[in-house]
């Protein structure tokens, strides 16, 4: 979709975006490299197009790991709530499918429920809101920078994983409490933990 806008960006560059709403992402993006805003309406335009190119592509497996964590957080009788700078419908709409009974409507914060998205603390928070627990209460689980900002700001154990090339040390620095190298190290240290606090 950028490319199409005569904008050339590095994978690297929107992996660092990532957890940001898109609209926020496309109006740094074409600041940065064009020097101009963007409209409100050229934003929803972009934002629909990358929306039909998510679409069409392929389905993504599911990362492993994943399963196993929710269900050790579940099985410990903690509340799930999903935390995205995504509003991508395609996306969603695989969440019950993937993870069932985990994430209802009910208890989801993306995009389109807070006025400030990642790094900012308010999607956090707002989902600290919604499972009624204080920020001390609260464990935030988030492969990015930004998002591991959030949490932090929004005041919760923050635990960053890695997902990706996002380099551990990032999410370090972004004020991780803990970081995993990956999805399955994360998944079955906290699945042991939960057991044992039980």
């Amino acid at each position: 979709m950028l490319r199409e806008s005569g904008i050339e960006v590095e994978p690297a560059e929107l992996l660092l975006a990532e957890g940001r709403t898109s609209t926020d992402t496309v109006r740094q993006v074409f600041m940065r490299h064009l020097g101009r805003e963007i409209s409100d309406e050229d934003c929803r335009r972009l934002y629909r197009r990358k929306a039909e190119l998510f679409t069409a592509m392929p389905p993504v497996t599911l990362m492993p790991g994943a399963q196993k964590l929710v269900k050790a957080v579940r099985d410990a009788g903690l509340t799930t709530v999903l935390v995205t700078g995504s509003g991508q419908g395609s996306l969603l709409d695989r969440l019950e499918e993937d993870f069932p009974g985990a994430f209802p409507q009910s208890r989801r914060v993306t995009a389109y429920n807070v006025s400030r998205g990642k790094p900012a603390p308010e999607p956090y928070l707002k989902g600290m809101e919604i499972a009624s627990v204080l920020p001390q209460q609260s464990i935030a689980f988030d492969n990015a920078p930004l998002g591991v900002r959030s949490a932090c700001d929004a005041g919760a154990l923050t635990i960053g994983v890695v997902t990706g090339p996002i380099p551990s040390q990032s999410l370090s620095d972004a004020g991780a409490d803990i970081v995993f190298t990956s999805m399955p190290e994360c998944a079955d240290t906290i699945a042991e933990a939960l057991n044992l606090a039980i």
